[in-house]
């Protein structure tokens, strides 16, 4: 800690670490480095929440929720951690999902009576058959989202419950999605244990909590701030400036620069002009393709880092008069004739979200690209769209709603297509070789489709890399197996082995080994390309 700065040092206040972006990862690091003493400065463009698309966000008193975020995680110190900022604030909420296709309900995890008697006894045969398919002569040369998923579930299952939602969400066709995405997301999911396990809870053999299986989804409650997960977040800045530091709203990235000495000089665009912040450390929550674009002068790497793309999302918020619609969390919606990808219910996340007990809020969620039709439409435009699409859902009807809200969200996720890998890796290798104090963080920072608890531990191994003056931890490493954090018991995960202490290296249970030092990943590189 010997290039620690006093907090308030006047002339051009240097500040130890500079932070772009106050989602959960840059207020985790800014969190955890406030509580250790270091000065820091956060910037956040958005001029009222921070929590990024885990922000909550208010509307003549009803509560928003950007996408739905359960409070769950395999990692000790991550729970430990959200305690620790919220401590008396969270509840315990029933998990319900299910799936709309073809105007009925299909639970989740699968009930294998109601999924026969849904599908019908032919269409229910077809798809075992195309199952055993798919088991018996798998594709060897997987490449796309479809080969990975026709070979994990059979082409039938794969048309009814993955494309037509699939490609809703990312606006391309399966066939061009990268395997990478169906592994990180549906790995662990066995159709065969799925199955067992609904006809065993159809009969009423197994009762036991659904989280005992290695699926992605089954738990049966999880955690949640009652006015949702913008509390969490709104309670980390609290926190930030408590300790003496700055979160400053309404301030965007415009350029990083680093000087002869190696502090860098960040730039931030306001309403009313332009600040300066100067900082030895800087992490970086901000998109890739923007980050490169940012740093002076342009990296190396700028060709790749333009050539990643996001998808984009918007939520309509409409509140209806009438008693909760549907108790479900969300349900998706596996149906061509709307574009509607998902519902939420926002009460079922917290009866708190919804202060009017006579009103039920809902969310449309749509997955659209910035300045595309959807995303250009206007807030009326879209109220009108969300209220003729739940009529053809049946599940409201238009005269019954009594108001409406959009939020829009740039950039909600990453795309993997065939050469985002390629792309993150060349900028990720020109960045870190030329700028050891710059730290790539978080869903965006890294193109990785992190949940928040996933960007958290990046923030928090980052905190530990600025402390011990290397990159002693390889963030990149969180998340890398794909397991999904919602299968399994919360805080599963608290010690390591011996000689690397209890700590950090869980690195979420999505990695299973000890999170890989920077000099192993080097030598692991060395050998590979001499191979």
């Amino acid at each position: 800690m010997d290039f620690m700065t006093k907090q308030g040092t006047p002339e051009n206040n240097p500040v130890d670490v500079a932070i772009i972006g106050a989602g959960p990862a840059g207020l985790t690091a800014a969190y955890l480095l406030s509580k250790k003493g270091y000065s820091v400065k956060v910037i956040e463009k958005d001029l009222k929440y921070v929590g990024g698309i885990s922000r909550t966000v208010e509307h003549e008193g009803f509560r928003f929720d950007i996408g739905g975020h359960r409070f769950f995680s395999k990692s000790q110190e991550v729970v430990d951690l959200w305690n620790e900022i919220l401590p008396d604030d969270f509840i315990q909420r029933p998990r319900m999902s299910r799936i709309y296709y073809e105007g009925k309900f299909y639970s989740y995890p699968l009930r294998a009576f109601e999924a026969l008697w849904n599908l019908g006894i032919w269409r229910s045969t077809l798809c075992m058959v195309s199952y055993a398919k798919a088991k018996v002569f798998p594709n060897k040369n997987v490449k796309s989202f479809e080969d990975w998923t026709v070979n994990q579930f059979g082409y039938k299952l794969y048309s009814i419950f993955f494309k037509t939602y699939t490609e809703k969400v990312w606006g391309m066709p399966c066939d061009e999605m990268s395997a990478d995405w169906a592994a990180q997301r549906i790995k662990g999911l066995s159709l065969w244990s799925a199955v067992i396990d609904g006809l065993k809870r159809s009969l009423g053999l197994n009762k036991k909590p659904n989280d005992g299986m290695e699926t992605k989804t089954l738990l049966e409650t999880f955690r949640y701030p009652r006015l949702g997960p913008g509390m969490m977040w709104d309670a980390a800045k609290a926190h930030v400036e408590a300790k003496g530091n700055d979160v400053l709203m309404g301030h965007s990235l415009k350029q990083l620069a680093q000087d002869a000495e190696g502090n860098w000089r960040v730039s931030a665009s306001t309403d009313e002009g332009e600040t300066i912040i100067t900082a030895k450390h800087v992490i970086s929550s901000a998109p890739m393709r923007e980050l490169a674009t940012r740093i002076h002068p342009l990296p190396q790497s700028l060709p790749e880092a333009q050539d990643l793309n996001y998808r984009d999302f918007l939520t309509v918020a409409i509140m209806v008069k009438s008693e909760d619609l549907f108790p479900d969390n969300w349900i998706y919606i596996h149906d061509d004739r709307v574009q509607v990808g998902r519902v939420q219910n926002f009460r079922s996340w917290s009866p708190e979200m919804v202060p009017d007990e006579n009103i039920a809020c809902v969310g449309l969620e749509y997955f659209c690209f910035e300045n595309d039709g959807l995303w250009s439409s206007s807030d009326e435009e879209l109220v009108e769209l969300a209220k003729k699409e739940m009529a053809i859902l049946n599940l409201c009807k238009p005269e019954d709603v009594v108001g409406g809200a959009v939020v829009r969200q740039e950039k909600a996720y990453p795309v993997y297509d065939d050469s985002y890998e390629s792309n993150v890796e060349t900028m990720r290798d020109d960045l870190e070789s030329r700028f050891p104090t710059l730290h790539m963080v978080g869903r965006n920072g890294m193109h990785r489709y992190n949940n928040q608890d996933h960007a958290m531990m990046t923030a928090m191994l980052t905190v530990e890399n600025i402390e011990a003056g290397t990159r002693k931890w390889n963030v990149w490493n969180v998340n890398e197996d794909a397991e999904y954090h919602e299968a399994g018991a919360e805080g599963a995960e608290t010690i390591i082995a011996e000689e690397i202490s209890e700590d950090r290296a869980v690195a979420l249970q999505s990695t299973r080994d000890v999170p890989t030092r920077i000099e192993d990943v080097a030598e692991d590189k060395t050998a590979k390309r001499a191979a």
